[in-house]
């Protein structure tokens, strides 16, 4: 026992994740961590995929598909002037999902032995057969290319985890300062979060892949405090979230903004409460990709359509497929939306999906017209009548995601998009060609109904515009929408020197709840004579 002790003190000095099943010490190959080497999959972890996949044919499965990863979390928080809460967090382990009769049976467990992962596959395999009881309709998988030894990294430079505790912390503390140096402004809280991800997968189908991905997030709440202490204001939501490293830290450069994002908190305490009323809402990628996301990222996702959300998360008014797609009008002719997890630094991004298809890049809304849903490979052939329609390969579109190995995988949010417009439309363009308007950045509040139909967005920060110009700043700004009416009424978009990543880390779906990072980019727009309500309005 003592030598097991002191093997586990000297892992964890290198950096390596333990897991101990009874009798073995399984080691998570560090090899795996070397920036700039050749992401390749470790021969132990090969072999029990392998493993996995021939339990589940054995125990009857006519398709199974494993997945063995190892997850980072780290996070440091700070208030003021202290350091509130430091999080250090590892989970490695294996999920096994395998099809019998029809059927889908998933499970998993952190003994990465071989005995412990081929005992998993079994358990898989029995609950898929015990599942036919329920069954409505059978699993039928859109065919896809395999991929054998494939590997993807995402795109990041510097890991966080090369940067030390005392760095990050250094960084926030002399960022809180710099806020605290504006006049009103009493709190700050701010952080930095950082996932690192691998992900070992291998299906019957004959692929066996390796991924690594980085996600971070700095986050920023400034709160400014009247002097009679009758108001108070924040600016928060400034920094998105991106599927890169360090450098990105860098890039947002907290030291610098941090005064900037302070003024525009104690600018808010002395901004004009906004009149009710209709206005042209000229609307800033950092807000707009919130917007998207509720009303038609999830909108859009083809199980809510079909009615498996409708316990939970709810469904969608873009239902059925049958009378949606290519006929349902969302928007105005300059509305394309686009759906890919391609993107260089979207949260979304990945080479690879958790059932092995390498996604591509689909058309969502095409000049305001529904043209397709989020997929995965059994979701694809619901709609297969479409994709015959349109003389197009039925394919999963890459849609298969799990928060981690001990989750199973369904359909998640790709990175879903505004594109940019033909002409070089600036936000200053937009700003010049409106008479009555309201310009808004940041995202803030929101509240949308089941069917992603009817919504209310806040905002960060708001500015009225008086023909053509910046008139000064609003306050208890929110406007309301029904999601088709919103999108027709974008008469103004920018162009593509106007585009911006944005996104989340933690939306929200499945039972058990599963938490999924969602990227969106958007550009500025204009939507004519939209209803705004005055939210600090007092009785």
């Amino acid at each position: 026992m003592a030598d097991r002790r002191e093997f586990v003190k000297q892992a964890g000095v290198l950096g390596l994740a333990l897991t101990v099943d009874p009798g073995h010490l399984v080691t998570w190959p560090v090899q795996n961590y070397v920036q700039g080497r050749t992401l390749r999959m470790d021969a132990v972890i090969r072999d029990l995929l392998m493993e996995a996949l021939n339990a589940a044919k054995l125990a009857g499965a006519s398709y199974a598909d494993v997945r063995i990863g190892r997850q980072r979390q780290s996070s440091v928080q700070t208030r003021e002037h202290q350091i509130v809460n430091v999080g250090d967090f590892e989970t490695s382990g294996c999920g096994v999902r395998a099809v019998v009769d029809g059927c889908w049976g998933f499970a998993a467990t952190p003994r990465l032995t071989k005995d412990g992962v081929a005992r998993t596959a079994r358990e898989a395999a029995a609950i898929a057969k015990a599942n036919r009881l329920a069954r409505d309709q059978r699993v039928e998988l859109a065919a896809a290319q395999s991929y054998a030894d494939a590997s993807w990294r995402s795109d990041y430079t510097i890991d966080p985890w090369d940067i030390s505790l005392e760095e990050k912390t250094d960084l926030l503390l002399r960022a809180n300062a710099e806020a605290l140096k504006v006049a009103n402004v009493r709190f700050v809280n701010s952080g930095l979060s950082f996932v690192k991800d691998e992900r070992n997968f291998a299906s019957t189908d004959g692929s066996v892949i390796i991924q690594e991905f980085i996600r971070c997030q700095p986050s920023v709440n400034i709160t400014a405090v009247a002097s009679d202490f009758t108001d108070f204001q924040s600016r928060a939501n400034i920094a998105p979230p991106a599927g890169r490293g360090w450098e990105y830290v860098k890039q947002v450069d907290l030291l610098a903004n941090m005064g900037r994002w302070a003024e525009e908190a104690a600018a808010k305490l002395k901004a004009k409460s906004v009149d009710v009323g209709r206005y042209d809402l000229i609307l800033h990628p950092s807000h707009l990709w919130l917007t998207i996301h509720e009303s038609i990222g999830h909108s859009t996702e083809l199980d809510r359509a079909m009615g498996y959300e409708a316990n939970y998360a709810g469904t969608s008014f873009l239902a059925p497929p049958q009378k949606m797609l290519g006929a349902m009008k969302i928007g105005s002719e300059l509305m394309n939306i686009r759906g890919d997890r391609s993107q260089k630094g979207a949260v979304s991004t990945i080479g690879y999906d958790d059932e092995g298809v390498q996604p591509d890049d689909f058309t969502i809304v095409k000049n305001g017209v529904l043209n397709d849903y989020q997929t995965t490979r059994e979701q694809a052939n619901w709609i297969k009548w479409w994709y015959d329609k349109q003389g197009t390969p039925t394919r999963s579109h890459g849609c298969s995601y799990a928060q981690n190995w001990s989750s199973v995988q369904f359909q998640r949010m790709p990175n879903v998009s505004l594109l940019p417009g033909e002409k070089a439309v600036s936000w200053d363009d937009l700003i010049a060609a409106t008479e009555n308007g309201i310009a808004i950045i940041g995202d803030g509040s929101f509240s949308i109904d089941q069917q992603r139909y009817n919504a209310q967005f806040g905002g960060q920060v708001f500015y009225e515009i008086k023909n053509g110009k910046v008139a000064g700043m609003l306050k208890d700004v929110a406007y309301q929408l029904r999601t088709p009416d919103f999108w027709s009424a974008m008469d103004l978009i920018g162009g593509a020197a106007t585009y911006e990543l944005h996104g989340a880390l933690n939306d929200g779906k499945g039972q058990p709840g599963q938490s999924n990072a969602a990227g969106h980019g958007a550009v500025p727009a204009r939507f004519r004579q939209q209803n705004v309500i005055n939210t600090g309005r007092r009785r």
